[in-house]
């Protein structure tokens, strides 16, 4: 009898650090950082590889001293032409988004994978700093060797696009009258 009667208070006490804790944590930043990567071609035969990074804070603190490191890029294979792999921010607000990018070119033939980025944060309550990592692209294919893509002509669409939805309409319309309609054939009536 005596140990279920420090039972109960045992467990009241461990739900409430539980529901402390819980209620504590969620006043933190929640950091997600979404990388892009987009490959241009051009004519002189090189290719531009655009990297964009987004950082959202969807916590409800801010984060302060906030790092952007993504230093992966190998100088064997790519040539900073803009903007640095790496940058700080002094602080990123509750629901705000930072955006970074940057421009490299390609120097040789490959198969690029390129490992996520690194935010490093700090928060008020923690003295560590907190990490979050980027989602992963998918590998780039490095001035690979790509069939042409024809794209749409804007110039045949623009010279014939008018004739073709006059035609189109002119054919749905001999259409509608042409063919006898369903409502038709049931509102005779039979003698």
């Amino acid at each position: 009898m005596a140990n279920s009667d420090f039972a109960i208070p045992i467990f009241i006490l461990a739900a409430l650090l539980l529901a402390a804790s819980t209620i504590a944590s969620s006043q933190a930043p929640f950091i997600v950082a979404h990388k892009k990567a987009s490959l241009t071609r051009l004519k002189s035969g090189s290719e531009r590889v655009s990297v964009s990074i987004d950082i959202y804070n969807q916590g409800s603190a801010t984060a302060y001293d906030v790092t952007l490191i993504d230093d992966n890029w190998s100088s064997d294979v790519f040539g900073i032409i803009a903007g640095n792999t790496s940058v700080s921010w002094e602080r990123l607000d509750a629901g705000v988004v930072l955006s970074h990018s940057f421009e490299l070119e390609a120097k040789t033939k490959t198969v690029f994978y390129s490992p996520p980025a690194v935010v490093k944060y700090r928060i008020p309550t923690k003295s560590t700093l907190q990490e979050a990592f980027s989602t992963p692209i998918l590998p780039l294919e490095i001035l690979a060797d790509r069939p042409p893509v024809k794209k749409l002509d804007w110039k045949l669409l623009q010279k014939y696009g008018s004739l073709v939805s006059v035609v189109s309409i002119v054919v749905l319309f001999v259409y509608l009258v042409g063919s006898p309609s369903s409502g038709a054939k049931g509102s005779k009536k039979k003698r």
